[in-house]
């Protein structure tokens, strides 16, 4: 059997270009189901252990997906926005916990996550180098986002405009990096979380200007009587929060009134969670409370179904590139009629082809079971991000 299998080495090396396209078809067949199976179960595993790990998300009537996407996963799609109000009717109730989040922004394609220092306790998330939010204008950032942007305690991050023209005058916000979380492998680890007002003085809700009453400039102000300065857009607006200008940052109407993406709710107990449901089955609520394991439930489920029908794809591809693979093998016996001639005129017999022949397709297998070893174990090594990137954002 080693003769046949030397013999048939020195034929494949030969045949490079045959070779080649051989032992890829043989290795995408067994590489893209397995591989489809590994990113699928580290998506069921992420996705779930995060939603189950969230008791219940309150947000505006709408796509519950979306509102657990967003406030769960930072997830691009902003849900319909409520206010401040829901936060306060949570903790009037006396049943749940709230924490507000407004997930909106962006700070170099990394979502600003505007919260309060119970998300941290909440998700159980420590920092390594720093020190945690203390100020306005402050911000602390995942352990993924200190090492794609070579960031770290000290240094500034500058939040993204929604759009390359923003005839809204909101200008981008300078933040002082207060401190870099330790990894969590959750998306924690991608954002860049600032207080609630901050992410308010991202929108420009929340801003802070020279002092119109002690300015030089004539020309800032349009009308001025003993109680009330009106200024126009001359009027110099901070950009950045430092102790010499954090006194002059002010709210504009009501703060109850101020925008949030959602609300994690977290009840005391089962029952108050039961009770609490109930108070916004009904529709005229304004809101809709929801349990992000049974939404991503049903999310995992429609994967599923799609993985079934990528399943019968392959399989239909696979037998479609069998066949090829017999073909191909079939028309090189025929082009090597010259050789199988010369292997019986030196006394070789219609075993020995089949062996020769059964060798080479033997080596094939085993090339391409090696290279399917080493795909799979990229695949498993990162997965996780491959999670994130593919899947979850």
């Amino acid at each position: 059997m080693m003769d046949s299998l030397y013999i048939a080495w020195k034929y494949l090396s030969f045949s490079k270009a045959r070779t080649a396209t051989l032992v890829a078809c043989v290795t995408l067949i067994a590489v893209l189901p397995l591989a489809l199976q590994l990113l699928l179960a580290e998506s069921e595993r992420q996705l779930l252990s995060r939603a189950e790990s969230t008791p219940l998300l309150l947000g505006a009537p709408g796509s519950a997906l979306d509102l657990v996407m967003n406030g769960l996963y930072f997830d691009d799609e902003v849900p319909e926005l409520i206010s401040m109000a829901a936060v306060d009717a949570v903790a009037a109730s006396g049943l749940a916990t709230p924490i507000p989040l407004y997930v909106r922004f962006k700070a170099r394609r990394f979502p600003i996550v505007g919260t309060t220092l119970d998300y941290f306790d909440f998700r159980g998330l420590t920092v390594t180098a720093g020190r945690q939010l203390a100020l306005l204008g402050e911000c602390v950032v995942g352990a993924e986002v200190a090492e794609r942007l070579g960031i770290t305690a000290g240094d500034s991050l500058l939040s993204s405009p929604e759009t390359v023209f923003d005839l809204a005058g909101v200008y981008p916000l300078n933040m002082k990096v207060a401190g870099v979380l330790a990894r969590s492998h959750t998306p924690d680890d991608l954002a860049v979380f600032v207080d609630i007002k901050t992410a308010w003085v991202v929108q420009g809700l929340v801003h802070g200007h020279q002092d119109v009453t002690r300015t030089q400039d004539a020309g800032v102000i349009i009308e001025q009587t003993d109680d009330n300065v009106i200024a126009n857009a001359r009027l110099v607006e901070y950009t950045e929060i430092n102790p010499g200008n954090i006194d002059s940052f002010h709210f504009h109407g009501t703060p109850d009134d101020y925008p949030l993406s959602a609300v994690i709710t977290v009840p005391r107990d089962e029952k108050s969670a039961t009770i609490l449901r109930g108070r916004y089955l009904d529709g005229d609520s304004g809101y809709q409370l929801v349990v992000p394991g049974t939404v991503i439930d049903g999310l995992l489920a429609n994967i599923f179904r799609i993985k079934h029908m990528l399943d019968a794809v392959i399989l239909v591809v696979a037998v479609a590139t069998g066949l090829a693979l017999v073909l191909v093998f079939a028309l090189s016996i025929r082009l090597r009629q010259r050789e199988i001639q010369t292997v019986f005129r030196i006394g070789g017999s219609r075993l020995t082809i089949a062996r020769l022949l059964a060798a080479e397709i033997t080596l094939i297998v085993l090339v391409s079971g090696v290279l399917c070893a080493i795909a799979l174990l990229l695949v498993h090594q990162y997965s996780d991000e491959l999670v994130r990137t593919l899947v979850i954002r």
